[in-house]
C-alpha cells in the first residue's frame, strides 16, 4: 500500500500539494494532468529525489519520507531507457543485481526469466545501439523488475516511442501488471494511455490533487469541469461544484475544491 498524508513541497513560486491519498497494494495508479501540473514532482517525491516538507510517505506501512532512494525498495523507468551502451541487453538487465551483490546464478536466472516475460530473449546479446525505442524500453522495464521492487515508478515511459510501439507497450504494461500484481505509479498527460493501463487515476492541476479514485468511477463521475474536459467528458450544465474557481472552469489554473482528492474508496 502507498499512503500519502498531507505531502507538499514548495519550488519557488510553485507548490506541490498538500496531497493525501491511499493506494492499496497491487494497484496500478496513473497520475494524469497537463504539463506543469506537478506529476513528475510527485513521482520524484515518491522516489526520494527530495525530502517533503510536512507530510508522510508510507510504502507497505513503512515511513520512507526520510529515506534515500536506494533504501525505498523501488525502481524507476524514465522517458528514455538510459541503457549502458557498452553492455549487452542481458548485462543491462542484470546490472542492478550486480550492484546489489546478487550471485551469478541468481542474476542469470532472473535475467533469463525477464527476457522471456518481455519477449526479448532474442536480443540478449544485442547492444543498445541496435535496439528500437520500443525494444529499449522493454529492456529498461526488465532491468527495473529484476531487482524485485515493492513499488514501480514510470515517468512518461511511452512518450519517446513511435505510435505502434506505444500501443504495444500499453498492452505489455497491462499484461505485466496482471501477471505480477506489482504496485505501480505511472505518470502521463495522455488520457488514452491512462485508460489503457490504469486501475486508478489521480488528476493533478497546478500542484493540487483535483480528483482521485478508480479509473472507471472518475471517468463516469468527474467532480469538476477541469477533470471532465481533461478526460474528454462533457460537463453537465457547465457549473462548477462548490469550491471550484473560474480557473478550474476554463482549465487554466487550479481547482480549489477542498478534499477533492480525498474520496472514499
Amino acid at each position: 500500500m502507498i499512503e500519502l498524508c498531507q505531502l507538499w513541497r514548495r519550488f519557488g513560486d510553485f507548490t506541490l500539494g498538500p496531497i493525501s491519498l491511499s493506494l492499496p497494494a497491487g494497484r496500478y495508479l496513473v497520475v494524469l494532468g497537463p504539463s506543469g501540473s506537478g506529476k513528475s514532482l510527485l513521482l520524484s517525491a515518491l522516489a526520494g529525489a527530495f525530502l517533503s516538507d510536512p507530510g508522510q510517505i508510507r510504502i507497505a506501512g513503512d515511513d520512507v519520507g526520510r529515506l534515500p532512494p536506494e533504501r525505498r525498495e523501488l525502481a524507476l523507468v524514465f522517458q528514455d531507457a538510459w541503457l549502458l551502451p557498452h553492455l549487452d541487453v542481458s548485462s543491462n538487465v542484470s546490472f542492478g543485481l550486480s550492484v546489489r551483490g546478487i550471485g551469478r546464478e541468481e542474476r542469470d536466472t532472473r535475467t533469463r526469466e525477464l527476457l522471456e516475460l518481455l519477449g526479448i530473449s532474442r536480443l540478449a546479446k544485442a547492444r543498445p545501439a541496435r535496439l528500437s525505442g520500443g525494444e529499449a524500453q522493454r529492456v529498461a522495464l526488465a532491468r527495473a523488475l529484476a531487482v524485485r521492487p515493492r513499488l514501480l515508478l514510470l515517468d512518461e515511459p511511452l512518450s519517446r516511442v513511435d505510435h505502434n510501439s506505444r500501443l504495444e507497450l500499453r498492452a505489455e504494461l497491462r499484461r505485466l501488471h496482471q501477471a505480477l500484481s506489482l504496485t505501480t505509479v505511472h505518470v502521463t498527460h495522455d488520457r488514452e494511455e491512462a485508460r489503457a493501463v490504469g486501475d486508478d487515476v489521480a488528476v493533478l492541476l497546478g500542484g493540487r490533487l483535483v480528483q482521485f479514485g478508480p479509473l472507471a468511477q472518475v471517468m463516469e463521475h468527474p467532480l469538476c469541469p477541469f477533470v471532465a474536459r481533461f478526460l474528454g467528458r462533457t460537463w453537465d450544465g457547465g457549473r462548477a461544484l462548490p469550491g471550484c474557481s473560474q480557473t478550474c472552469m476554463d482549465g487554466t489554473g487550479r481547482c480549489d475544491r477542498d478534499g477533492a482528492g480525498e474520496q472514499d474508496r
